[in-house]
């Protein structure tokens, strides 16, 4: 073995053997791209069904603490560029992945991160091809951040965008929400709150292929992260020209995230979530889709929790515990930052 350091210097960012012994031992030992070039070279059997097309999307990962209930960044970063290629219909194929190193940070931490991604990647069904690495300078970073980019494939004929939802159409969380961002504010330590909560970051791909398989005329999907379902709502509303109401009672929310939020004044609607995602289906295929989501465990708990409607267009609504109704808007300002 001949990376013997214990915490990364700006030598192993200088283009030197350090660097070359922390790129093969930590990152290139792992992951095992097809060889050591700054670009890979993608098979192009993925595109041999006629009419399919390339889906590409990219995420900066940025959270504080670095490790969590239930992930880490490393985790993180694979899910979320997942989620953001399945939830538009496509299979996810391969990522790439940058790596923004703070001077201090410790190997081990380094390796425990770049495990995570390899298992998580496995288990997606995804290949890590590329990447890069940089080391900046003490207090330049907080500890490590994660660029990742994602290359997958839409089949030929399949269509999942927002501008598709209309009225009447059902819509659909496959969990308890808000459990990521109640997490790690608990994990933050600052507000001495102790929980069980662990964070829902998982990947969506296998979801996504069963849901459209059991019902093709899904609508649209997003996975609701930062701004949490709120935040999803409102955006496709506005884009599809469609009102939504949601029922606050078939919202499904911890006992503990609820606490969480009234002790601290925040509202569940407006949490990360990492691993939760709206559908809007069709209802007359609604039922199929709900059967076909609790076959797999990321969809367990899925639910209806409303609907869209042709009233108050571009606006989000719902019906509360008391009988009323109040507007969901988007959030202003940020809950809580450096989530993800």
């Amino acid at each position: 073995m001949a990376l013997r350091d214990t915490h990364v210097t700006l030598a192993h960012g200088g283009g030197g053997q350090a660097m070359r012994d922390l790129i093969d031992e930590v990152f290139a030992a792992v992951f095992q791209p097809p060889g050591m070039e700054d670009q890979a070279r993608l098979a192009p059997g993925a595109l041999a069904e006629a009419g399919a097309r390339l889906a590409l999307t990219t995420d900066a990962f940025v959270v504080t603490p670095l490790e969590f209930p239930g992930g880490d960044i490393g985790k993180l970063a694979v899910c979320g560029t997942v989620n953001d290629l399945a939830v538009g219909g496509a299979r996810p194929l391969w990522l790439s992945a940058a790596f923004i190193i703070e001077e201090g940070t410790e190997v081990a931490l380094l390796r425990r991160l770049v495990a995570t991604m390899a298992e998580e990647a496995r288990a997606a069904g995804v290949r890590i091809v590329t990447g890069d690495t940089k080391v900046v300078g003490r207090g330049a970073a907080d500890g490590v951040f994660i660029t990742t980019t994602g290359v997958g494939v839409i089949p030929a004929g399949r269509e999942v965008s927002t501008g598709q939802v209309r009225p009447g159409d059902v819509v659909i969380v496959n969990g308890v929400l808000g459990d990521h961002g109640a997490c790690i504010l608990a994990a933050r330590g600052d507000l001495m709150l102790s929980t069980d909560l662990v964070s829902d970051c998982a990947a969506l791909g296998h979801l996504m292929e069963a849901v459209l398989a059991a019902a093709p005329g899904v609508r649209a999907a997003r996975d609701a992260t930062r701004g949490g379902i709120a935040a999803v709502l409102n955006e496709i509303a506005g884009v599809a020209g469609v009102g939504i109401e949601i029922d606050e009672a078939a919202v499904p929310l911890r006992d503990e995230v609820r606490g969480v939020c009234e002790i601290l004044g925040l509202d569940p609607l407006y949490l990360a979530n990492e691993g939760r995602l709206v559908l809007f289906v069709p209802e007359d295929e609604a039922g199929a889709a709900l059967a076909a989501m609790r076959t797999l465990p990321e969809g367990a708990g899925a639910v209806v929790i409303g609907r869209a409607v042709a009233a108050h267009p571009g606006q989000v609504r719902m019906r509360t515990l008391f009988g009323g109704s109040r507007i969901v808007d988007m959030l202003v300002g940020e809950q809580l930052p450096r989530i993800c």
